[in-house]
């Protein structure tokens, strides 16, 4: 089985009946027990026009991890490009990576993480982000490269401070321009596994060396529930499911506690969004954690692993993160 390393991936959710504010202070707990747990890097993806999530402003919410955490990597899982001008994330991530040197990672994607009628208001006039992308992502470099790369216009801070990037996506579009560009490519199997082994063929296939990498490099976010016993994963399992649901029947929610027999309550129709629209999802007591995650490598052969845990209790949140972890450390060794 193929080694990989370990990192998590949050939208700093709510559960219900919190603030924000208890939304973010959980995604802080969240980032410190992934450093004291030995994941690589955390993430926190953009997300508007929603009050279940509290990562809107991602730069923000990167900046307050960094700044209560000492050595994990941190960084925006991702920017969604096309709500923002590629001038001022450079700016801003070149002054995070100013300020904590050599733990700031910059993941960007092509959507606009939220609907079309708040796309609309984000983007003002500037509705063809999305098929700028890939030229975008080459101002981005350019701003946070070396002097003999940059023109007229300059970010500072920026310049000289090569923050890592990385190509989100979950499709082969995006695939097709990680390998162009030579960056990394981290696919979003959490919510759109059926297309992951085409997109990381193409990506593999048309993978173009640069300075920024030699050779492709495959990140695979998953949907993670670990518990003690198979019983209990079972059980605070239903938050995740119920996500699902919401999204799908466009009725979004704060994280609701966990329900006895979730899935005999379900209707027909929501039952097939479980059965045929949830993500890429691993769940269990550690014995089966294992399995699934070598099934999951030999089919992918993933250099990363993002692990994606909806929980409603925080303590057991942080108990199914743990186990992936002592899981990913007894196969990596």
């Amino acid at each position: 089985m193929k080694k990989y390393d370990l990192s998590m991936l949050s939208v700093a959710p709510l559960r219900q009946g919190e603030t924000m504010k208890q939304g973010i202070s959980n995604a802080l707990n969240l980032a410190q027990a992934a450093e004291k747990q030995g994941y690589k890097r955390i993430w926190f993806a953009e997300h508007h026009n929603h009050d279940a999530y509290a990562s809107s402003a991602t730069v923000n919410i990167v900046q307050h991890i960094l700044n209560n955490t000492e050595s994990i990597r941190v960084g925006a899982g991702g920017i969604m490009l096309p709500n923002h001008s590629p001038l001022l994330v450079a700016e801003q991530f070149g002054t995070l990576e100013t300020i904590y040197p050599d733990r700031v990672d910059l993941a960007l994607g092509r959507a606009p993480g939220t609907d079309s009628q708040t796309a609309d208001v984000i983007r003002r006039s500037n509705h063809n982000g999305v098929f700028l992308f890939e030229k975008e992502v080459g101002h981005i470099l350019r701003y946070l490269g070396n002097e003999d790369e940059q023109e007229q216009v300059r970010a500072y801070p920026g310049r000289d401070t090569n923050v890592p990037l990385y190509i989100l996506g979950s499709s082969s579009a995006s695939a097709s321009i990680a390998a162009n560009l030579g960056l990394p490519y981290a696919f979003g199997a959490q919510f759109s596994p059926a297309s992951m082994a085409e997109s990381l063929s193409i990506y593999r296939r048309n993978f173009k060396p640069s300075k920024y990498l030699k050779e492709p490099y495959v990140m695979a976010c998953i949907n993670v529930v670990a518990a003690d016993s198979t019983e209990e994963a079972e059980f605070i399992s239903s938050t995740l499911l119920q996500v699902y649901i919401d999204i799908y029947t466009n009725n979004l929610s704060k994280l609701i506690p966990p329900v006895e027999n979730f899935i005999d309550t379900l209707s027909p129709s929501e039952l097939n969004i479980i059965r045929h629209r949830l993500g890429y999802t691993i769940m269990g007591d550690k014995d089966r954690i294992k399995r699934e995650l070598v099934e999951f490598q030999e089919m992918f052969q993933a250099d990363e692993i993002i692990a994606l845990t909806n929980i409603y209790d925080t303590d057991s949140e942080i108990r199914s993160y743990e186990i992936m972890k002592e899981v990913s450390d007894d196969l990596n060794h």
